[in-house]
């Protein structure tokens, strides 16, 4: 049912089986899915794809679940590409892939629903995440739909609104710590028994975000972009996404060309944006995170590695900018485009404009925008 052969350390090439219950491996890295491709495959795939709905699931074979079948699928996947007015753009091609459409309102319902689908699959007991308020809310309804427990640690300061959207699938919340470090610290220690699904400390949440980088290229007609603007907090799809590419290439269906890949943080917490500056191979811990960008206030990420790898192997950039300018962007842009954009999205705008202004974006360039959340999401 599906092409998953094992998982392997990025770190140390040590391999394990997909048939048990994972967190990091033994050397702290995220295990990464590996899979058996060739180009027949790849073929078969193509011919399918018309017959198959318009979600993330139509990819089944490209994803580790058992037995695709008896899933738990909310229609997840399949979010628009909406290109931008022209004169907006300065004359340029950009499009916003529009992940607000998820059934929890972001694009945080496509890795935690391989996660939990998993997680149940393998007979976990329930699952546990600290979150700043998106990937909280997939969880809890994803381990809702799937009959599991489910316990969320938010920061303290999280809006109210968002813990009682939390609640109101049956997660249990609580709001500790200032940061999402010190959330998921006390979780760990509250809750050992349940599975960690928080970014990248299991294999699959990145199995799910991969997904966009499989709609891209397909709504591109397997001709990729050239630039993709990444909001990054734990920076998975900016992993994700390349990981994507690799295996359609390896089946046929897109060549070695790659999109340069854009990590966006904000100003007051940018470790990925200050490691890759300079020449790091690592991000140093961001402490004292400063932004009201809930979903990029990440201190530390576990698969800071990958990401600087997959930036560099791109020959990508990251950028960090303000929190005025990514206020103002979030009032413009509703009026200019029509659309409604949540806080990663307009950072990313705000990048984009850095990007014309220093000339880096050819004029035939087509660019991706990341726009990961529904503006409600944000309390």
């Amino acid at each position: 049912m599906n092409w998953a052969k094992e998982l392997v350390c990025p770190r140390t090439g040590t391999r394990d089986r997909l048939t048990k219950l994972h967190n990091l491996s033994p050397a702290g890295a995220p295990w990464l899915v590996e899979y058996e491709l060739t180009r027949e495959r790849g073929r078969r795939l193509l011919r399918s794809l018309a017959r198959r709905p318009w979600t993330l699931w139509r990819y089944h074979e490209l994803l580790p679940v058992e037995d695709p079948e008896r899933r738990i699928d909310l229609g997840e996947g399949g979010t628009p590409l909406v290109e931008l007015d022209s004169v907006l753009t300065q004359g340029h091609r950009v499009w916003l892939k529009q992940e607000a459409g998820n059934p929890t309102g972001s694009f945080k319902a496509r890795g935690l629903s391989l996660a939990i689908n998993r997680a149940r699959e393998l007979g976990a007991p329930g699952v546990r995440l600290p979150s700043a308020g998106n990937a909280a809310i997939a969880a809890s309804a994803y381990a809702a739909a799937c009959g599991m427990p489910c316990r969320v640690a938010v920061p303290a300061d999280t809006p109210e609104n968002v813990i009682t959207r939390i609640r109101s699938y049956g997660a249990r919340v609580d709001a500790v710590g200032k940061t999402l470090v010190e959330s998921g610290q006390w979780l760990a220690e509250q809750a050992p028994e349940l599975l960690d699904v928080s970014t990248l400390r299991e294999p699959y949440r990145l199995e799910g975000k991969k997904t966009m980088g499989f709609e891209l290229a397909e709504q591109f007609g397997w001709n990729l972009p050239e630039w993709i603007l990444y909001p990054t907090g734990g920076g998975t799809g900016l992993i994700g996404i390349p990981k994507a590419f690799d295996e359609l290439e390896a089946l046929g269906l897109v060549g070695k060309r790659r999109p340069r890949m854009v990590s966006v943080q904000m100003s007051g917490c940018a470790p990925i944006v200050k490691a890759f500056h300079e020449g790091r191979d690592s991000a140093e811990p961001w402490l004292e995170p400063d932004t009201r960008v809930w979903g990029l206030r990440v201190p530390r990420a576990v698969g800071d590695f990958l990401v600087l790898r997959a930036l560099r192997a791109t020959h990508g950039t990251a950028i960090a900018v303000g929190e005025q300018d990514v206020e103002e962007a979030g009032r413009t842009l509703p009026k200019a485009t029509g659309l409604e954009w949540g806080p990663e999205g307009a950072a990313c705008w705000v990048a984009f404009q850095e990007l014309v202004a220093g000339g880096k974006v050819e004029p035939d360039d087509r660019v991706v925008i990341l726009q990961t959340g529904h503006p409600s999401n944000y309390g």
